[in-house]
């Protein structure tokens, strides 16, 4: 089996149940600092409750595009592409928004969840409701983002299935290291390395949904030839020039090519208006993600002390 595919899910697996993890661990310290430990039962509900609301996220999405394709089993040449270009929309505009609040933030993450936690334990009977909530949400909406990028950017299950596990494995054993075995790792360092991958792996997106989209379009176009004709080439709808064309010189379904475009976004075939995007995208994002580091990224330096 090749298991680079596996990377990208293993890395944004990785990044998304770090940045849970740290919530889970500040909410258990706070727990025991106050010692209130009796309400730890409630951080691991809203453990297995965020789990499982993201893993019903993702059967809801399986399941809502199979059954679309097969009401319309003429029209699915045209579906599957516009599914895949409007998850590959939002799994962009998702993980892009997180890297970036999640940089501006970090540095009073820590007082902000202890706030919330103190005040929690000001609720008397609601303290347990009211910490759950907070646990759940937390790890909802990262297994929401994980499941979107999986659904949006694998195809095979069993890889991304092994990816993502060993991503959530490496980051309960961060969070234990931090929060149980008193371990100190450098999170601001680790969380920009993360970012960055993480652009690089967005932006292999970009040049996906423009793909997928191209793909729509000509679907589109050769269901009513006649009327309607939405392509400027054979080759391309809306993508532009064809810039390069290396299926047998590095094909991207195989070593080293497949490691480029999982991690790099690079593809066998790149026409110009992928091109743009994808620079526009690394440009935008990217330039916005370093200028947010010189505020200071993390509130890393708390949970690891």
């Amino acid at each position: 089996m090749d298991f680079a595919p596996a990377l990208p899910t293993f890395f944004v697996t990785l990044r998304e149940g770090v940045e849970a993890a740290l919530v889970v661990g500040i909410v258990l310290a706070c727990l025991n600092k106050a010692q209130q430990s009796q309400l730890n039962r409630w951080v691991y509900l809203g453990i297995g409750a965020g789990l499982l609301g993201s893993l019903l996220t993702g059967i809801l999405i399986f399941n809502s595009v199979a059954q679309a394709q097969q009401a319309l089993p003429t029209l699915e040449p045209i579906i599957e592409p516009l599914f895949d270009s409007l998850f590959c929309a939002i799994a962009i505009v998702m993980l892009s928004w997180m890297l970036l609040w999640m940089t501006r933030q970090a540095r009073s993450l820590k007082g902000d969840i202890e706030g919330d936690v103190i005040a929690a334990l000001q609720e008397d009977d609601a303290a347990g409701i009211t910490i759950f909530s907070l646990v759940c949400i937390a790890v909802l909406r990262e297994g929401i983002e994980t499941v979107l990028f999986i659904f949006t950017s694998v195809e095979q299950s069993v890889t991304a299935a092994i990816g993502a596990a060993g991503g959530l494995l490496g980051a309960t054993l961060i969070g234990l290291a931090l929060f149980k075995w008193g371990v100190r790792i450098n999170l601001r360092a680790f969380f920009q390395v993360m970012g960055v991958l993480l652009i690089l792996i967005v932006g292999g997106l970009v040049i996906s949904f423009f793909r997928n989209l191209d793909a729509a379009f000509l679907a589109i176009s050769n269901f009513d030839p006649v009327n309607v004709d939405l392509c400027i080439s054979q080759t391309s709808c809306i993508l532009g020039p064809q810039l390069w064309d290396a299926r047998d010189v590095l094909p991207d379904k195989a070593f080293p090519g497949v490691l480029l475009k999982t991690l790099l976004g690079y593809r066998e075939q790149l026409f110009a208006g992928q091109l743009l995007a994808y620079l526009a995208f690394i440009i935008t994002v990217g330039g916005t993600y370093f200028r947010s580091l010189g505020a200071g990224p993390t509130a890393q330096k708390s949970p690891s002390s």
